[in-house]
């Protein structure tokens, strides 16, 4: 299989690899995951039970604000991270806290909808600096 590259807006954190998690749903560090186990905990979330833990998550844009963003550092910190995450559009504020704890994070894709442009499974390389997700 020829891997494929997706171009999007520079994004923050360091070049990363790994396996991808993908959903439509939308991400809130406070709301849907459990910060401890490393799972997505709210029921109605598409991923509920789901382990986010070394995952690429790709998702669909941002909930909430100030302590979705600190949270990240906290996970980051605890080794219950995600290594990256791509969103169609995420926030300015998730953007500061992705920096904070040093986390790859990447959105408005040049192709169209990130959450269709990934399966979960597939390999992904994410090189936000350069803007480029390379899958496969």
């Amino acid at each position: 299989m020829t891997a494929r590259v997706l171009r999007c807006h520079p994004g923050v954190g360091p070049p990363v690899e790994g396996e991808a998690l993908v959903t439509d749903d939308n991400f809130s560090a406070r709301y849907d995951l459990d910060r401890l186990k490393g799972v997505f905990s709210r029921p109605q979330h598409q991923l509920y039970g789901q382990s986010y833990v070394g995952k690429v998550l790709v998702v669909n844009t941002a909930k909430g604000g100030v302590a979705s963003a600190w949270m990240l550092h906290e996970m980051r910190a605890r080794g219950v991270a995600p290594v990256a995450i791509l969103f169609n559009r995420f926030n300015p504020i998730l953007a500061q806290g992705a920096a904070l704890a040093g986390m790859a994070i990447c959105d408005r894709f040049d192709d169209g909808d990130v959450t269709q442009l990934i399966r979960t499974g597939e390999r992904v390389h994410v090189d936000p600096e350069a803007g480029s997700v390379t899958v496969g």
